[in-house]
């Protein structure tokens, strides 16, 4: 090839002279759809201005933001916006790359899709598709892990890793989807229905996939998948984009996590914390129990004393008693007499003898006095006038 015919650049030479005729464009007016929207630490925002037909990179420096967000609100600027942006086209050079670089923004309307994203929610929403009264507990311990997700890709072995870190006897089965574009939700709802058959039930299914634009993670706006998500018999666990990214399939589903990661976190305890509680609690129950132990021989204790004071005071009472009824029984005693001077007469029988026609000459009686006691034989008695 002749060099003569053609200029000859390196590589920075060429990106400098097309940052040099981009430049020539001067500040302009970009309008359009932001997509894939992230803001990071340093305050600078990331993002996708897009059309029906193409699309460009933009960045948003952080004081150009915050004097931007200061006028339009903090979450104005976000996917799905159509706005109208005020800055210059610019190349960044160390991945070759052109981007628009804003300045200031003016925002005129909602984009199409984030228009048919509100519309369905708002329509669900109404319905009570999404009502916190719907949302059930996920199992304390699952033994069977349902994930749908995609088979290639960081997601089903970072989320694999957690689960098993956590609770080693896991059984976790991948039921592998399409997690981007139209053809996507037939085969993700395929997914939620497998782990719901008798074939192989799961105790919880997780939907998941990684980060993504508004667009990427569409599919998971779809109204059949959030009501196949809602209708799921077992408890569901949608985990959809990164922390920011909200979809249907997160309304819809049991529980909502950030990430996969987070997910995999949520879905099962950790094994060594189970340990850790157990042992906890067989302390707290050792230390009731020889507690309950001790109150128990104090309250035994307790009533012992009780019992035999009440035995005492029962005793004395009795006594008391006993010596008052003694005291009367002497009164009626029929020997109490004897100590005045009268005397007891019994017949061999030992029968008191009250009348003397009951004797004849000849028998014999034995008579008691307050001192002694006589044996006589009878001579003769009266019966009032005869012997």
């Amino acid at each position: 090839m002749a060099t003569a015919k053609y200029p000859s650049y390196t590589v920075s030479g060429i990106t400098g002279e097309i940052g040099s005729r981009l430049k020539g464009l001067g500040p302009l007016i970009l309008a359009g759809e932001i997509s894939g929207w992230r803001r990071y630490p340093s305050g600078h925002a990331y993002f996708t201005m897009k059309d029906e037909g193409a699309q460009i990179s933009a960045v948003f420096f952080s004081t150009d933001l915050s004097r931007t967000l200061e006028k339009l609100g903090e979450d104005a600027l976000k996917d799905g916006a159509k706005v109208e942006l005020f800055g210059s086209v610019t190349v960044y050079a160390n991945r070759g790359n052109y981007q628009f670089v804003a300045r200031s923004a003016r925002l005129t309307g909602v984009g199409d899709l984030m228009k048919r994203y509100l519309e369905l929610k708002a329509r669900l929403e109404a319905e009570g598709l999404f009502d916190r009264s719907r949302k059930r507990p996920l199992p304390f311990m699952p033994r069977r892990i349902g994930v749908v997700t995609s088979e290639a890709g960081a997601v089903i072995h970072d989320m694999c890793t957690v689960l098993t870190r956590r609770f080693p006897a896991l059984e976790i089965r991948l039921y592998p989807c399409l997690v981007q574009g139209e053809g996507a939700p037939p085969t993700i709802i395929a997914g939620i229905e497998y782990f719901n058959s008798a074939e192989w039930r799961a105790d919880v299914v997780i939907v998941a996939r990684g980060g993504g634009s508004f667009e990427d993670l569409y599919c998971f706006n779809d109204e059949s998948l959030a009501r196949a998500v809602a209708a799921s018999s077992i408890p569901t666990i949608s985990a959809v984009g990164h922390e920011t990214d909200f979809t249907l399939c997160d309304f819809a589903a049991d529980v909502r996590a950030g990430t996969p990661s987070i997910a995999a976190e949520i879905a099962v305890p950790r094994l060594s914390d189970l340990v850790d509680r157990l042992k906890a609690f067989g302390e707290t129950l050792s230390r009731a129990l020889r507690s309950k132990g001790e109150n128990l021989a104090q309250t035994a204790d307790h009533l012992s004393d009780r019992l035999a004071n009440a035995l005492k005071l029962y005793g004395e009472r009795t006594g008391r008693r006993l010596e008052r009824a003694a005291v009367r029984l002497e009164a009626y005693s029929p020997y109490g007499v004897l100590e005045r001077g009268y005397s007891l007469t019994t017949a061999e029988d030992g029968s008191v003898v009250t009348d003397a026609s009951r004797l004849k000459k000849g028998d014999v009686v034995n008579t008691r006095f307050a001192s002694g006691t006589a044996r006589s034989k009878v001579e003769w008695h009266t019966d009032g006038g005869e012997k």
